[in-house]
């Protein structure tokens, strides 16, 4: 089947882009757009597949949004369009023309994928036979309860014997005291045997009840080992289909070179994360390299309601995953000819650092935005390091707290150990205030409000941020409207915690303020900067101890 789709719209004047998209940060290129627009006009109205994306609002419990791809090629007769993908699995399981196929088919008649299913849901119905035996669970509950009188029998049978204990030895105390040598001997003779006695009879009862529990336990071992074995066997039936299913996802690059997960997580302790190869972009890119298309650029959005832990935006434009399509696309991509990796930009190069206020233990700046707060990775320009630069006999770790590399505003450090060690305590014990300022994308009913949704970070997309009310820290924002004007909302934030990406995921989620902030590249669109600004800070000066606040406008 050819999935080879012709743009409907005319392209004819678009020029076609030196380089390939990078996947892991981009804007889509109007060709990427268009046919984005058009499989979105295409799932609109589709009737191939069922699937409840939750836009309709009929059944939100069932509902679940899915990533979609597209990727612009040109093929043999030099002719663009473009191929169409999704992520993982429709809910009715059905493979639409409209999408290329998945790297590997599991779930194709006959497949061995399908034979070890079927094998483990065997071994899974024995087992639950098994584990609802009516022999089984009352041999359980038998010896359970017998172990537990056992155990209480014994326990009070020793302390029996500790008080026979001490009624001996407070008996040959008197008798030492009150008897002649020849009747303490005597005793002393009786005392010994009668510790003997006990002993003896503490054995006795502990060699009958280990008979008593051995004689259940030999009737119980028989279902257990049963168990066992068949836990073992569906383990081992599980780990095979899996390194299997690992081999058989092999991935081309454009030089028809092929190689499997496997190969490519190259890890033996560590296994390929859960979908590896199931996402849009590896299924896209497979079918441009088998068939002989040339990519030419490529995006992904999302269509649907977002999930309830990460932040997922109808229609917005997401770049691929770390864990899962990071390993993969280097091996896909592979010798082609790409944007550059905008991440690895100093945008904060040229910036002068502004000092709101100094003296002889502090200073506050005004950090701009898309300046680290402190040395990353890749980019070692930061308040830190020019602030370290600045005053090298400065004592203790500068740096008291942190903003986000896109958030501007107020920033305090310190020239001393001492100075440093008062501040972050009054950050750790929540004295200090600060406000915040930013834009929202959108408008909101309410005025003002609380924020409750526990963080963590997203381990499979790091530095993005996951709701977890399992695994996640507290995080507590207060927030009031400024204005509303434009189809835009000016706020302030009050964060009472000082989480990761706190605001920015209050604000996107679903469950917290729905309208993401303007310019936010991870939780919402891309633009010239995000419109978060540390506005104001009060606390209590480290050496004076006197009330001090800084206040600066944001330039937005």
């Amino acid at each position: 089947m050819n999935y080879f789709q012709n743009f409907k719209t005319d392209i004819s004047e678009i020029e076609l882009p030196e380089k390939f998209t990078f996947p892991f940060y981009y804007q889509p290129h109007i060709l990427a757009e268009i046919a984005s627009k058009e499989l979105q006009k295409y799932l609109k109205n589709q009737t191939d597949f069922s699937h409840n994306f939750g836009l309709l609002k009929d059944d939100e419990k069932s509902a679940i949004g899915k990533m979609f791809g597209v990727l612009v090629v040109k093929n043999q007769q030099n002719k663009t369009g473009y191929l169409a993908a999704f992520s993982g699995k429709l809910s009715d399981n059905s493979l639409p023309k409209k999408f290329v196929p998945p790297v590997f088919n599991m779930r194709e008649n006959g497949s061995f994928y399908l034979d070890g299913e079927i094998e483990i849901n065997q071994i899974n119905k024995e087992l639950f036979s098994l584990k609802k035996d009516t022999n089984y669970l009352n041999l359980k509950q038998s010896f359970q309860r017998v172990f537990k009188e056992i155990e209480t029998d014994l326990a009070l049978e020793k302390k029996r014997l500790k008080l026979k204990k001490a009624n001996r030895k407070r008996r040959k105390k008197i008798g030492l005291s009150n008897l002649e040598k020849d009747d303490f001997n005597l005793l002393n003779k009786e005392l010994v045997q009668e510790s003997y006695n006990d002993q003896f009879f503490y054995k006795e009862l502990v060699e009958y009840y280990d008979d008593k529990l051995s004689k259940i336990k030999k009737e119980l071992d028989v279902f257990e080992t049963k168990i066992a074995s068949l836990e073992k066997k569906r383990k081992d039936k599980s780990n095979y289909l899996q390194e299997t299913l690992f081999k058989n996802y092999a991935f081309l690059n454009h030089q028809k070179e092929s190689k499997n997960l496997l190969d490519i997580f190259n890890n033996p302790s560590v296994k390929p994360p859960a979908g590896s190869g199931e996402c849009a972009a590896p299924k896209l890119l497979q079918y441009a390299f088998k068939n002989d298309l040339t990519p030419i650029c490529m995006a992904e959005f999302w269509w649907g309601i977002s999930p309830n832990s990460a932040i997922r935006k109808h229609k917005n434009f997401y770049p691929a995953c770390q864990s899962r399509c990071k390993p993969i696309l280097d091996h896909m991509l592979s010798g082609i000819k790409m944007d550059d990796n905008l991440l690895l930009e100093n945008l904060g190069e040229t910036q002068d650092l502004e000092i709101v206020y100094e003296d002889d233990v502090l200073i506050a700046i005004n950090k701009p935005a898309e300046f680290l707060s402190v040395p990353g990775k890749d980019i070692t320009d930061s308040v830190y390091t020019r602030i370290k630069e600045k005053y090298p006999n400065a004592t203790g770790p500068l740096i008291v707290h942190r903003l986000d590399m896109s958030t501007s505003g107020i920033l305090l450090l310190t020239k001393t150990k001492e100075a440093n060690k008062v501040l972050q305590s009054q950050f750790i014990n929540r004295t200090i205030k600060k406000r915040y300022v930013a834009l929202l994308d959108g408008t909101l009913s309410e005025n003002s409000g609380k924020i409750k949704l526990p963080l963590r970070v997203d381990l499979d997309d790091r530095p993005k941020q996951l709701v977890d009310f399992v695994y996640g820290k507290n995080a507590e924002t207060d927030w009031k409207i400024i204005k509303q004007e434009d189809n835009k909302t000016r706020v302030y934030f009050y964060p009472i915690t000082g989480r990761t990406h706190q605001l920015r995921v209050h604000a996107a989620h679903k469950d917290g303020l729905n309208v993401p902030i303007i310019g936010d590249d991870l939780y919402g669109k891309k633009t010239n900067r995000l419109h978060l600004h540390a506005e104001f800070i009060e606390f209590l000066h480290p050496t004076t101890h006197k009330k001090m606040s800084f206040t600066v406008a944001p330039d937005f």
